[in-house]
């Protein structure tokens, strides 16, 4: 089974609350006159593909403005109550800065657990989940009760071969994984993690494949790999024999690999066959949202089937037994599995629904329509006096620069808000600032997934954003992305 990562909310950083208050003004300004999400609704159209004329002609300034650096009176800047409304499409210094010529994020931060390390076989961590513990302990017992029908002689030992039995199972499920992982980095998909738990493996692909064809290929190799080792298995049992230590191990992990071949082929989300009929009505429509709506549904439908059909199946005998020597707790056990199957099923496809919303609305997540309007001072402004340039221009950020208009560092809303309006003549923009790192420079272009990956590079709650020259062109609040990503997933996918 195989779930897409995705990108999830993004975070407003470490020093502030995602619900701050937007926009560090003056305490004159009514909250009311800002708008409730900086984000806007969806454009299919991407209108407002440049500034608006109200913008250009609004923006004529105070004159107060440092050295004559760029300022809301710049031609670039949107209107002071809405943000900014150009097209969208990490880092050094502005003009020289890595981000006009589209250089990935620096480092990453620290790879997310899951579990026990294992391993990291083609640069992708694998973890065991502490419920692996659980159910191999269960495989153990189950298994060893088996054996001890086939193999009595054993005696305790046939747990020492059950756990064997559980480790290699689990084994296969790994390569079953590393198939998904291959042919996603095949298909240059980033990787986050596998991860082995309750019910099989995970493959935490971070982006969604670019072709239906594509899809069809990652989500089939799964099953097509565990029908390759079932295969194997079957060979190597032949010359060994049936009633042997290695004859039931090999047996065992042959009706296992074939069991989950088939399981992961049926035809719903979040199974491989889910995302194999998805793929195919995505080629049909040329909607993958169409596929993954498909999809979905029939992997809820599976798991209703799940919950009613696997008890009765086990009692007609129809799945091994005779269907006569049933009893209570056996009726129990079959119910419990099959409820725990089937929430399994119905829960992963209401997630794949909604990380496919999530990545249909991500494209509106766009560093120009979000950023603030910023004004430049430098760095013995008093707060009060920043304040007012900013409220004349109708600005809702401040930029701390250099005598030569260089950037150094962004005034932090939450700082603004914790000074007493009597203190803000007496107190320098530069101590409320956070200075400038490379990952706080943000390019105007970025947008979606892209964007989202910078921010969570290097977690803030403010970043500068700039041109592909290296011009100022804002500020943007981590906790404005963090808004408009909610607003955008609340809304219907069309």
């Amino acid at each position: 089974m195989d779930v897409s990562g995705g990108s999830g909310q993004p975070r407003s950083g470490n020093d502030e609350p995602a619900e701050h208050p937007a926009g560090p003004t003056a305490p004159t300004t009514d909250p009311a006159d800002q708008p409730d999400t900086p984000g806007t609704d969806r454009s299919p159209d991407d209108e407002g593909d440049t500034p608006s004329e109200d913008a250009r002609d609004g923006n004529t300034g105070d004159g107060d403005s440092p050295e004559g650096n760029t300022t809301p009176a710049d031609d670039k800047a949107p209107p002071a109550d809405q943000p900014h409304d150009a097209p969208p499409s990490e880092h050094r210094s502005l003009a020289h800065s890595g981000i006009a010529k589209g250089e990935p994020p620096q480092p990453r931060p620290k790879e997310p657990g899951g579990g026990i390390l294992m391993g990291r076989p083609f640069g992708v961590p694998v973890y065991v989940a502490p419920s692996w513990f659980l159910v191999a302990a269960l495989i153990t017992w189950v298994f060893g009760g088996q054996l001890d029908r086939v193999l009595p002689e054993l005696g305790a030992a046939r747990y020492l071969v059950s756990l064997f039995f559980a480790v290699a199972f689990y084994a296969s499920v790994l390569v079953h994984e590393l198939a998904h992982t291959v042919a996603a980095i095949r298909f240059k998909l980033p990787v986050r993690r596998i991860q082995l738990q309750f019910f099989g493996g995970v493959s935490e692909i971070e982006k969604e494949a670019e072709t239906p064809g594509r899809e069809f290929v990652l989500a089939f190799v799964g099953p097509l790999l565990s029908l390759v080792l079932a295969g194997l298995f079957y060979l190597a049992m032949k010359p060994v024999e049936p009633r042997t230590v290695p004859g039931v191990l090999l047996a065992g992990l042959m009706i296992s690999n074939l069991i989950v071949a088939v399981f992961n082929l049926l035809p719903g989300l979040p199974l491989d066959g889910g995302r194999m009929l998805r793929a195919v009505v995505w080629k049909l429509t040329g909607k993958p949202m169409s596929g993954t709506v498909a999809a979905a549904w029939v992997g809820r439908a599976l798991a209703v089937a799940v919950l009613i059909g696997l008890p009765l199946l086990n009692q007609s005998g129809a799945l091994g037994g005779d269907g006569t020597e049933t009893n209570g707790m056996d009726t129990v056990t079959d119910a419990l599995l099959a409820a725990i199957l089937a929430a399994i099923i119905w829960t992963g496809a209401g997630n794949s629904l909604r990380m496919a919303r999530l990545r249909e609305h991500l494209p509106e997540l766009r560093a120009r329509t979000l950023t603030r309007r910023a004004v430049p001072v430098q760095t013995d402004t008093p707060l009060s006096e920043a304040l007012r340039r900013a409220n004349a221009a109708g600005a809702r950020a401040l930029v701390v620069v250099d005598a030569y208009g260089n950037p150094l560092s962004l005034v932090r809303e939450a700082a603004i808000v914790g000074v007493p309006e009597h203190r803000r003549p007496w107190v320098a923009v530069s101590g409320l600032a956070q200075d400038l790192t490379d990952g706080m420079r943000v390019s105007a272009e970025l947008a979606g997934e892209d964007l989202l990956d910078v921010l969570r590079a290097t977690p803030a709650t403010e970043y500068l954003v700039v041109e592909e020259t290296g011009e100022i062109y804002g500020v943007l609040s981590a906790a404005d992305v963090e808004r408009a990503f909610v607003k955008a997933m609340a809304r219907p996918s069309v």
